[in-house]
Order: structure tokens, then sequence, then C-alpha cells
């Protein structure tokens, strides 16, 4: 135990040890507290004067001069004429068409689109195709047309759907009086499903005269069966005996 002659007692408080301390070295003392600052205090002053100064933004691109439309060649409106697609183009209809065309200049476009497509690795081509020329893919390319379409399947007619089309290939145009009467029976319901199917099409229409509707192969029926033209058919014999 301490008593008045041993002195004062020494502090034990922390508090307290502190202000002792602090009015020993003769100043005052306090408790310092910390806020946070804010991000952009902790981060370093920029100096403005050093920052490069931002490049003009270049000009928004002004649009073209809106040219003169070109009228289209006659190559053009020819091409464009095969990928309509239909029947054959012949050359009379194209020089209907196209004011100024001529057979000659016709042949002659046919003759720059196939070198064009050589010369490119196109895939299809300008065939002659009866009468007139049509666009069709390459051989190298005919089984992708099977594997879209279905071809393999279209071409596993029937015996009594290619007794028609036969009789309609080598008579046509051809009624449908003389097809029955070359198979000996009645040829309606399958020239109809020929029709459509677009193996067949109707070439000439019934008239007053009372001449009746006749009927002719399609573009398709030579794609079909993979016919450049009509005189590739098969001349195993007589075509009237079919």
């Amino acid at each position: 135990m301490t008593t008045p002659e041993d002195g004062p007692s020494e502090p034990t408080d922390p508090l307290a040890l502190g202000q002792a301390a602090a009015s020993q070295l003769g100043g005052e003392w306090q408790v310092d507290t910390f806020e946070e600052l804010p991000a952009e205090a902790n981060e370093p002053p920029v100096d403005e004067r050093a920052a490069p100064l931002a490049a003009p933004a270049p000009p928004a691109p002004t649009s073209p001069p809106h040219a003169p439309e070109v009228p289209p060649s006659p190559e053009q409106l020819i091409e464009a004429m095969l990928f309509v697609g239909g029947h054959p183009l012949a050359a009379a209809n194209a020089c209907s068409a196209i004011r100024g065309l001529t057979p000659e200049r016709f042949q002659t476009a046919i003759d720059a689109l196939n070198r064009r497509y050589r010369e490119q690795w196109r895939p299809y081509a300008v065939e002659p195709r009866g009468d007139g020329f049509a666009l069709v893919v390459r051989p190298a390319y005919r089984n992708l047309r099977e594997r879209l379409f279905g071809g393999p399947r279209e071409t596993r007619l029937s015996q009594p759907a290619l007794d028609v089309l036969s009789v309609v290939a080598y008579r046509q145009p051809v009624g449908k009086a003389e097809v029955d009467a070359v198979r000996g029976t009645d040829s309606g319901a399958t020239l109809r499903q020929r029709v459509r199917l677009g193996l067949i099409a109707v070439q000439h229409r019934a008239d007053a005269t009372g001449r009746e509707v006749r009927y002719g192969t399609t573009p398709r029926f030579l794609d079909v069966f993979d016919l450049a033209s009509l005189d590739e058919l098969p001349r195993l014999g007589d075509p009237s005996q079919v």
C-alpha cells in the first residue's frame, strides 16, 4: 500500500497516462480521429497544363453526290430474264421485250454471259433448251439440287406416269385423246398430276373449233431427266411406236 510519504500514485488508466505524457512534453494531447477520404482525394493531382490537348474530332463523312442512274445493259436484262425462269428464253421473246435488241446481239450476250460464268467459276451456265436458252446448274452441282428437292424420288415414277410422259415427250403437242389411244386407257388423272408436278404443261388451249387441249414437256422435265434438249431422248426405234 502506498502512503502519502511515497508520493502521488502513478496513473494506471491509459488515458491518464497519455495526458500525463502530453503535459510533460508541453503539448495538448487528444485522440486523433481518422475519416476515410473520398476516392478522388487519394488520387494524385493532375497537372492540367501537362495534359495533351484532345485532337479535334474528324468531320462527319459526307455522302457522295448522287450518281445518275445508268440503264441496265442488254446482257444484264437478258441475265435477269434467264434468272426468272419459266419457259426457255427465245431470241424472239427477248427482242420483243428489249428495244433495239437483235437476234445477233442476243446470241452475243448469251456467249458473253457464259464466258463470264466460266471465268468466275460459276456453278451455272446458259444452255440451249428447245427453241431458247435456260440458266441451268452445271453437272457437277446437280446432286445438290437432288438433295434439296428430292430429285431421285421424283424420277421414281410409276409405270403409267412414265407411259404418259413418253407419249407427250415424243408426240408433243399432243391431246388427251391421242394419249388415251396410245395407252389404251384413260389418262386424264395422270396428265393432270404431271401438270401439277411441272413436268408437262398445256401448250394449246381448247378453242371454239373443238380443238382440244394439247400438252408438251417443260424445262423441269429436261432437268429431272438430265436432258439438255428433247433431241437427247432415246431413239431406240420409231417414236411413233412409243
